[in-house]
């Protein structure tokens, strides 16, 4: 028969266990690693809905200049772009959570009148400092 390799000390009755100082050093190093790795985390997500903030904002006015290369005007309300299938939907603003948030900006042609441009809703800032409201 193989001798048996215990890892640890051995504990009442014989079997193998460990030490309360093996355990104090797994646990200080899996809170070492949480320590590195939460705030990269929580930084991607950050930055994450920046990115879907930019790409939906630039999907949008893209569909504001198709509506309006197509009927030369702007359209009166974001609704208006789903009803003549610009978009599928109007997007959720990642930071307001809101599809009802976004700021219109209205256009100064009186000869087009309508939505010329948008912004998010948020009054937060982005990672480089600039406020969403601006974007």
């Amino acid at each position: 028969m193989a001798p048996r390799i215990a890892t640890g000390s051995v504990g009442r009755r014989g079997r193998p266990a460990f030490t309360l100082i093996e355990l104090l050093v797994v646990m200080s190093i899996i809170a070492t690693l949480l320590l590195i790795a939460v705030p990269r985390y929580f930084h991607s997500v950050d930055h994450s809905r920046e990115v879907v903030l930019r790409q939906d904002l630039s999907v949008m006015r893209d569909a504001i200049d198709k509506h309006f290369a197509d009927l030369a005007r702007y359209p009166d309300v974001l609704p208006d772009l789903v009803e003549r299938h610009y978009l599928r939907s109007i997007p959720v603003d990642p930071e307001t959570k809101s599809s009802e948030s976004w700021v219109t900006v209205p256009s100064e042609d009186q000869e087009a009148p309508g939505i010329r441009d948008v912004h998010s809703g948020s009054q937060a800032t982005a990672s480089d400092g600039t406020a969403f409201a601006t974007w």
